[in-house]
């Protein structure tokens, strides 16, 4: 009789615990930064590259983490990593001027990029192949908690206690993880001979799920970025503070519902309902006039961006070799990297463009692209489930 496959052994709880603290460590000082450096009296617009350095960081090394994870052990990176992220935030406290800042928020991006793509793949290292849809649910269950607890508690800390306690709290939970990685067992050595292994940028199997989900993350990002601004300009009574917290919370109870489905439905169905949710958002957004609606907003906004997260993730592992799982999930975070980094710079230049009654349905232009792109790739990406 075959053992049933448990998402809850040790190795698998550390991993994911791990992937919280280091989360954040990270999400916890990033609303924080701007004014932290304008508190240490840094220029404004010195300030913004400050905060923008660890993102580009993160993005330039991605190809470089990707290749380093699929050559050596996943503890070896992710201690690294971690202590990487640790040195930075102890380094914040003591920084004195720019320079100093802006040499933390490098390393705090190297670490950043270790992170993430050695601990998704041992997560993925740990689990059986069938399985891995379920997994990558799993791991993005803890980022989303880490992603809707962090700023919002550091936000009520910082107006107590100061930058200060909460660096020194970011800190500490980068050394959690650190102590927590200690306890998994398995370390996931790579068996990969290195000579048959050439340096690599991307992971070509995996480049039209990542390019697909970048064009449905600028939607995300650039919300993330300017509702507030958008709420304000349009002098609309809402509480625009539940946004994100009710977007975090629709969709822990999504990946929970859904978990067991994304490792038996192919990529063409669950890109058809997040591509219908995205629009319903974007429309949403364009019309809401209260709460209702902008929770509403929120909720298809989980849906049409926050399950692609899951299902792009899975699907770029499956479709690529065992041998290039690190190099497939860092070309996954590439490109959510470039909507990360598109996304306020589209936001920035649309209102100095067109009204602002025209802000959220020019992104509506992403549907038809990303239409055609799974198209010419269709029979690719829905043979992802069939790896199982």
């Amino acid at each position: 009789m075959t053992k049933k496959f448990s998402f809850f052994s040790k190795d698998i709880v550390c991993v994911m615990l791990a992937t919280f603290f280091y989360q954040f460590s990270i999400q916890a000082i990033n609303p924080l930064m701007n004014g932290y450096a304008r508190h240490l009296g840094i220029t404004s617009a010195f300030a913004g590259v400050i905060v923008g350095t660890m993102s580009i960081t993160s993005m330039l090394l991605r190809p470089f983490a990707g290749n380093l994870t699929d050559r050596i052990s996943k503890y070896r990176l992710a201690l690294i990593g971690g202590s990487l992220c640790a040195i930075s935030d102890f380094g914040y406290l003591f920084a004195v001027n720019a320079t100093w800042l802006l040499i933390f928020r490098i390393v705090n991006g190297i670490g950043l990029v270790l992170c993430t793509v050695c601990l998704a793949t041992w997560m993925a290292f740990l689990v059986p192949r069938q399985h891995l849809g379920a997994a990558m649910g799993y791991y993005g269950l803890l980022n989303a908690l880490a992603m809707a607890i962090a700023p919002a508690l550091a936000i009520s800390i910082y107006q107590l206690l100061g930058y200060k306690f909460i660096i020194i709290l970011a800190a500490l939970s980068a050394v959690t993880m650190v102590v927590v990685i200690q306890l998994i067992e398995n370390r996931a050595e790579s068996s990969i001979d290195l000579k048959d292994q050439h340096f690599k940028i991307i992971q070509r199997d995996a480049l039209p799920v990542a390019i697909i989900f970048s064009l449905l993350s600028i939607p995300y990002f650039v919300t993330q970025a300017d509702i507030v601004m958008y709420v304000q300009e349009r002098h609309l009574k809402i509480t625009v503070s539940l946004f994100f917290l009710c977007y975090s919370l629709v969709l822990i109870i999504i990946r929970i519902l859904l978990k067991n489905y994304f490792d038996t439905i192919s990529f063409g169905i669950w890109f058809s309902i997040c591509i219908i949710a995205t629009m319903g958002y974007i429309i949403l957004l364009t019309i809401m006039q209260n709460n209702l609606e902008m929770i509403l907003a929120a909720g298809l906004m989980a849906v049409g961006f926050g399950v692609m997260v899951s299902v792009s993730q899975s699907t770029a592992l499956l479709l690529a070799p065992m041998k290039e799982q690190g190099l497939a999930n860092a070309t996954y975070y590439l490109g959510s990297d470039i909507g990360m980094s598109l996304g306020p710079i589209i936001g920035g230049i649309l209102p100095t463009v067109f009204p602002l009654r025209f802000f959220y349905p020019m992104m509506l232009v992403i549907v038809p692209l990303t239409a055609i792109l799974y198209l010419s790739n269709r029979h690719q990406l829905n043979s992802a489930v069939q790896y199982n």
